[in-house]
This record gives structure tokens, C-alpha cells and sequence, in this order.
């Protein structure tokens, strides 16, 4: 009779820590899902702003014949969204970010362009996608908190590394460059030449008739 308690008893605690260690694997592989789904949602935001940059610059350059150097950091940004590290997208998308508020603060001295709505529509797109990164960010790294937390604390930092979990990077950049990002956008409407570049005759775009 007593050792039939006895196994019992035994079999009862090996099925609770079973479970236990059950709930605490299935706890971690959560965790690590929901980052992963976060990160998916940012990638797609990302990868939408890449494909409507084209778009912008074959838009405004028919205009903006004395900005090249903003059009061309900005082609040369858009690369970069796309590929790297967390962090190496982080930084590029907030370099982006800043020089398309550049540009949009550089357009708004050419009334033609102001006025296209091929323009206005990808302007409206590409500040819809902003606002959509920005909510999802916010929500990734607040994932990826709870995940690492629970990745380094016990009892799920002795399950982390048989399992190949890792500690993941949030979504953000260094202070000194969100620094300069919440900073107001400068507009220098001087050309490379040192001359003032204020249009007096924008150059009309592509199918555009010019004023008499």
C-alpha cells in the first residue's frame, strides 16, 4: 500500500514538473513567434515605402532640377531599408524618414509640383506608411522586452540556450541620431554651385505644357 502511494506521489511530481517545463517551452516559443510576427509586419511597411520611392523621384526630378543631392541621398538611402541588421534598418529608415521630410518641405516651393496628383497620392502613401511603422515599432519593442526578459530571467534562461534562443535588438536608433531626426527639417534651397536655386521656372513635368 505505501509503495503504491509512494509511486503515486512519484508520478504525480514528474508530471507536474513535465508540464511545468512544458508551459515554460511553449512560453518562450511564444514569445519568440510574436517578435518575429512584429518584425514581419515592419519588413512589409519597409519594403512598401522601397517600392514607392521609385515613384517619387521620377515624379519630382521633372521639377526639381537644383535638389539632386536630396534625390540622390534619398535613392541612395532607399537601398538600405531593405537590408542589414535590426539596427542597420532602423538607422537608415530614420535617415530616410528625415530626408523625405526634407524633400516634402523642399516641394512646397513649387506650386506645379504641389499641385500633381501623381504626387499628392505617393506624398499620402509614403506618410501613411510612416505612421504605420511607427505603430508597429512601438509594438515590436514592446515584444521584443518581454521576450528578452523572459529569455534572461529564471527559470527561462536555463532553457534559452538548449533552445538557440538569443537575445533580439530592438527597433530604434543611436541618441545622437534620434537627436537630429526630432530636430526641425532645414531646407537649403542653394545649389552646388553657390548660386540662389529658388525656382523662378520650375521645369515643367513630363507632359506638362509651359506657360506662355
Amino acid at each position: 500500500m505505501l509503495d503504491s502511494l509512494i509511486l503515486v506521489i512519484g508520478a504525480v511530481i514528474i508530471l507536474a514538473i513535465l508540464g511545468l517545463v512544458a508551459l515554460i517551452y511553449n512560453g518562450l516559443i511564444a514569445r519568440r513567434n510574436r517578435v518575429q510576427d512584429a518584425w514581419a509586419q515592419i519588413d512589409v511597411q519597409l519594403k512598401r515605402r522601397y517600392d514607392l520611392i521609385p515613384n517619387l523621384i521620377e515624379t519630382v526630378k521633372g521639377y526639381m532640377k537644383y535638389e539632386r543631392n536630396v534625390l540622390t541621398k534619398i535613392t541612395q538611402l532607399r537601398s538600405s531599408i531593405v537590408s542589414g541588421s535590426v539596427q542597420d534598418k532602423a538607422s537608415a529608415n530614420n535617415m530616410l524618414s528625415q530626408s523625405l521630410k526634407s524633400l516634402f518641405a523642399v516641394a512646397e516651393n513649387y506650386p506645379d509640383l504641389k499641385a500633381s496628383q501623381t504626387y499628392q497620392n505617393l506624398q499620402s502613401e509614403l506618410i501613411d506608411t510612416e505612421d504605420k511603422i511607427s505603430f508597429v515599432r512601438t509594438s515590436y519593442n514592446d515584444y521584443v522586452l518581454d521576450y528578452n526578459n523572459a529569455i534572461q530571467q529564471f527559470p527561462g534562461n536555463l532553457f534559452a540556450g538548449p533552445m538557440g534562443l538569443k537575445r533580439q535588438d530592438f527597433f530604434q536608433v543611436p541618441e545622437e541620431e534620434a537627436a537630429n531626426v526630432k530636430k526641425p527639417v532645414k531646407v537649403d534651397l542653394t545649389s552646388d554651385s553657390g548660386q540662389d536655386s529658388t525656382p523662378q521656372n520650375p521645369t515643367p513635368h513630363k507632359g506638362q505644357k509651359k506657360g506662355k
